[in-house]
C-alpha cells in the first residue's frame, strides 16, 4: 500500500510540475519576447510546446486522481 501511494504522489506531482512549467513558459517567453498572441506565425512553434505541457499535465492530473483503488 505504501508504494502504490508514492507512486500515485509521484504521478501528482509530475502533472502538477508540466502544468507549472507550461503556464512558467508562457510568462516568461511572453515577457522576453513581448509575444502574447499564441497564433503568431512566427511564435507557434514554442506555444505548441506550452500547449502540451499543460495538456499533458491536465490528462496526468485527471488520470491519477480518477485512479481506481486496488
Amino acid at each position: 500500500m505504501e508504494r502504490s501511494d508514492f507512486i500515485k504522489n509521484l504521478k501528482m506531482f509530475i502533472s502538477i510540475a508540466l502544468i507549472f512549467l507550461g503556464i512558467a513558459m508562457f510568462y516568461v517567453w511572453g515577457m522576453v519576447y513581448g509575444s502574447w498572441n499564441i497564433f503568431a506565425k512566427e511564435y507557434i512553434g514554442v506555444y505548441s510546446i506550452v500547449i502540451i505541457l499543460i495538456v499533458s499535465g491536465v490528462v496526468g492530473l485527471l488520470l491519477t486522481v480518477k485512479e481506481p483503488a486496488a
